[in-house]
């Protein structure tokens, strides 16, 4: 009988086991996960509120982070004829920026168009407040610019972005970006974080590395090879054709089939501010509408409340337990 009782034992042991083992190999439930996002939110404007240089300096991390792909998504695209297939520069340039998104994700640095969506979700849960929100995503937005520029304007007095292909080819990127109509740019840029936060809050959704790695992966991918717009991005693929611009000018002057097209700092047509300006409402919206607003529908609130309840009772258990020792 003994032995019998072992056996039992030992099955109901491997049988919990096994299950903890698959609860933790499967997606979390809409509920939890976006507990768990809410959480991300705590941290972040907790590092704001508590340590703001950090904070800061994690969002001139992530900006730059961005840039690392920005670099290389030029690096891979100069000099592809367009004519050997019309979307094989865009599909070149996804492929190596994809992990822009991932390398800012396991740091836990700082980007503030998946901050936009983390925050909103912080207000509905009442984390933060409206003010907080706004003024987290405000520097976040500054570390992010500060970042991407900074390593942008290194990157551009590197020699090798001054041969000819890739002279051309920032210059073709910024034009294309900057000669869109401001209603062309928003609509992309709406794309653009839909594509993105989507991929950014899933990070959340399960527990292994490798799928965090193929779900944070697939936004930048799909925002980069389907030719949207994001802000920060876009700091450092506009920042570097016009910090060469004088180089530019200078490799084209002789150049009879070129017809040279000025890009400037402005709000005008070619202009850095305007493609930004109509970039960061089109990120916000898709960011916040498209994402968290919908994450938050798609979750039952009562499941929800009760899984704060619980977590509000396991907190009192902890302290009281913590008083008596």
């Amino acid at each position: 009988m003994q032995a019998i009782a072992e056996r039992v034992r030992g099955c109901v042991v491997n049988a919990k086991t096994r299950s903890v083992e698959w609860e933790n190999w499967m997606p979390l439930s809409p509920e939890k996960h976006l507990m768990e996002v809410a959480d991300v939110c705590d941290k972040k404007w907790g590092m704001l509120r508590k340590r703001p240089l950090a904070f800061l300096l994690s969002a001139f991390a992530g900006g730059a982070f961005v840039c690392f792909g920005a670099m290389l998504a030029l690096a891979v695209s100069a000099g592809v004829p367009s004519n050997l297939a019309p979307g094989l520069a865009n599909l070149l340039m996804g492929l190596v920026f994809m992990f822009s998104l991932v390398i800012i994700m396991f740091s836990g640095m700082t980007l503030v168009t998946a901050d936009m969506a983390y925050g909103l979700v912080g207000v509905f849960q009442d984390r933060i407040t409206w003010r907080q929100f706004v003024w987290g995503v405000f520097v976040g937005y500054i570390g992010n610019f500060i970042g991407s520029m900074t390593f942008m304007w290194i990157m551009s007095k590197g020699g090798g972005y001054h041969a000819l292909p890739w002279l051309m080819r920032a210059h073709e990127i910024g034009l294309a970006k900057t000669g869109e109509t401001a209603m062309e740019i928003f609509v992309m840029g709406i794309i653009c974080t839909w594509t993105l936060q989507s991929a950014a809050i899933l990070f959340m959704k399960t527990n292994d590395d490798m799928s965090k790695i193929v779900l944070t992966a697939y936004g930048p991918l799909a925002f980069v090879a389907g030719m949207n717009e994001h802000c920060i991005a876009n700091i450092g693929f506009l920042a570097v054709p016009l910090f060469q611009q004088d180089i530019w000018v200078e490799a084209v002057s002789g150049m009879n089939n070129v017809a040279p097209v000025l890009m400037h700092w402005g709000f005008g047509k070619f202009g850095w501010a305007h493609n930004q300006l109509f970039t960061v409402m089109g990120n916000a919206i898709g960011g916040t509408l498209f994402v968290a607003v919908v994450f938050q529908l798609v979750a039952d609130p009562l499941k929800l409340k009760d899984l704060y309840r619980k977590r509000h009772e396991l907190m009192a258990a902890d302290g009281e337990l913590k008083e008596v020792e």
